[in-house]
């Protein structure tokens, strides 16, 4: 922060050092957040993908479950 004793002009110097380091930071901070934009969008197209095929896995496994259970019960109620 700015010392005591500053003259106007010192003071205006220090504030324009500060506001540029603090600029630059915002800077990277943005660029930072974009590219991670970009990774969650990845990712989220992959977590899409997997959860349509976990989605086929499970209609394809009821459908065998389905055929199988018709198939045993036509098995053992002949008897």
């Amino acid at each position: 922060m700015a010392k005591e004793g500053y003259t106007t002009q010192q003071h205006r110097e220090w504030l324009t050092v500060t506001l540029t380091k603090i600029k630059g930071d915002v800077g990277h901070i943005k660029e930072k957040v974009e590219k991670n934009e970009e990774h969650l969008s990845k990712l989220n197209d992959r977590v899409g993908k997997s959860e349509n095929k976990i989605s086929a896995i499970q209609g394809i496994g009821s459908v065998v479950a389905l055929i199988f259970g018709t198939i045993f019960g036509f098995l053992f109620n002949n008897e």
